[in-house]
């Protein structure tokens, strides 16, 4: 069974430091927003659903001192991570308890809003999970990139969430994990979630992909993202591009498994998404080994977007946006806002 990824116990957040696995599963004791934050900066926790969670209980965790220093946990806490809407979209909610809620008991409606958040990104995985595996059913072959499973999220997974549930509706799944560079999410992190899963997993360096889609009859490639435009263009890990240029190429379809809260309406394209450049030393070392020397230039961008062109469906908690475009897109959202 998989380590829970975030869990609250007597006013501290402890976090699973998925820096360390696969070698060992060990948790950070939070106690201030700041450790929250730092946490997050430097992908101790990482995804976008579970960094806004974690996001959220580091409001919580800021209450204890007051409500000046929850207003300054929200400013400290956005800028952690620019991509990943998820964070901004938890941090609304509790600025909105925050400015409901009687002040004598800020800290246990805060509390109370960060769980149910919690909570709910689970609900929305499995549910997630069961409308691709509907999606998908027949398909064995599955390619995936980065992590979208239970350590990037409250709990089972976006793009993993699907995997898993087409594993139990059919059986037989064989998943090709690319590495995913230069932290290498993809080897550490969705090889060790599917292996303890007992889901047949195969890793691949990223400049493997269009080898292995024209020799092993790859079925589908799925994603996660962590911000979508209105337009369906989808930011995702960097090298989900690349993936999905050849996937297009090979005839293979390419869906991206996401929540809607990942959905940024106010951005008109994919161009308006803020990329997020990491530092240098990422690439530079290799498990603590220098690679390159600090005087040759690297370029470090964690995300990049994927225009909604090369995607085949976009699959939500609330149900499947095929072709996504700013029509598709539009005309689902309204057919949710008359449920």
């Amino acid at each position: 069974m998989l380590p829970e990824t975030l869990n609250w116990d007597n006013r501290t957040l402890f976090i699973l430091d998925q820096r360390k696995i696969p070698l060992a599963t060990s948790y950070l004791a939070c106690s201030h927003y700041e450790e929250v934050a730092l946490a997050i900066e430097e992908m101790a926790i990482r995804g976008a659903p579970a960094i806004g969670i974690a996001a959220a209980y580091g409001v919580v965790l800021a209450s204890l001192e007051g409500m000046e220093s929850s207003k300054k946990a929200l400013e400290r806490l956005s800028r952690t991570r620019p991509t990943a809407v998820n964070l901004f979209w938890a941090l609304g909610r509790m600025r909105k308890v925050m400015d409901s809620a009687d002040k004598n008991h800020l800290f246990e409606a805060l509390l109370e809003e960060a769980r149910h958040i919690h909570q709910e990104d689970r609900q929305i995985n499995m549910a997630i999970g069961q409308h691709g595996s509907n999606l998908l059913q027949g398909r064995s072959v599955i390619m995936t990139h980065c992590n979208a499973g239970a350590l990037a999220t409250g709990g089972y997974g976006t793009a993993l969430g699907v995997i898993r549930k087409l594993q139990e509706s059919q059986g037989n799944v064989n998943v090709y994990a690319c590495e995913t560079r230069p932290v290498l999410q993809g080897s550490r992190l969705t090889s060790w979630e599917l292996h303890e899963d007992g889901i047949d997993v195969t890793v691949i360096c990223d400049n493997m992909a269009a080898l292995v889609m024209k020799q092993d009859s790859v079925d589908a490639v799925i994603v996660g993202a962590d911000r979508v435009a209105s337009n369906g263009d989808v930011a995702n890990k960097i090298g989900t591009y690349g993936l999905a240029v050849l996937a297009s190429f090979h005839h293979i379809p390419f869906f991206v498994a996401s929540p809607i809260s990942t959905f940024d309406m106010t951005l008109g394209t994919g161009m308006d998404i803020p990329i997020e450049e990491r530092d240098g030393k990422e690439i530079r070392l290799l498990a603590g080994k220098r690679l390159i020397p600090d005087n040759i230039k690297v370029f470090n961008p964690a995300f990049d977007v994927t225009p909604a062109q090369l995607i085949s469906a976009i699959i939500t908690e609330k149900g499947i946006i095929a072709r996504p475009d700013a029509g598709n897109i539009d005309q689902f959202f309204q057919a949710l806002g008359k449920e």
